[in-house]
């Protein structure tokens, strides 16, 4: 396993949208190797979740911890097939260091996707997990969180020394 470096803000590469995995594919030493790396690099950087595109690789795949005991999650090729509900959450986003806004998310989604075995899941995710997903997903479609964010609530934190 290794830290693969986290691209930032300006970088063209966020606004690309990722190829879908190629099913056979999943399993190989290669795919198996980047999920392992941006499961690491997800936890050094203390983060909720994690698109292969914030690495530099523009494939469908995606990371989520959202600490509920059920984690870490692989979704690769994910598809979002219905949404219920809306929220306004706070949000950030690692290739966005120190910076937070409110988004509206929604508060239930039905996800479908490959887990790392390449065996196809539906999951219903609610609250945390529905905004994780929505959030890694727009990833892959090159959408970024601050697109989303209410007017005005955008904020730079400094971080402590």
């Amino acid at each position: 396993m290794a830290l693969r470096q986290i691209r930032e803000q300006e970088d063209e590469i966020l606004r690309k949208k990722s190829r879908e995995v190629n099913i056979d594919d999943i399993t190989a030493e290669k795919i198996q190797n980047l999920i392992d790396d941006m499961l690491e690099t997800m936890y050094h950087y203390n983060g909720v979740g994690l698109a292969a595109v914030q690495v530099g690789i523009l494939k469908q795949i995606i990371v989520i911890d959202v600490e509920d005991g059920k984690g870490p999650y692989v979704l690769i090729n994910p598809q979002i097939l219905k949404t219920k509900g809306s929220k306004e959450c706070e949000e950030g986003c690692l290739s966005f260091p120190n910076e937070f806004g409110k988004v509206v998310r929604p508060t239930e989604v039905i996800v479908e996707y490959y887990d790392r075995e390449a065996k196809k899941i539906k999951l219903k995710a609610k609250d945390l997990l529905a905004q994780a997903i929505s959030h890694e997903v727009d990833h892959l479609n090159g959408i970024l969180f601050t697109d989303l964010v209410l007017p005005g609530t955008l904020e730079y934190v400094t971080p402590e020394k």
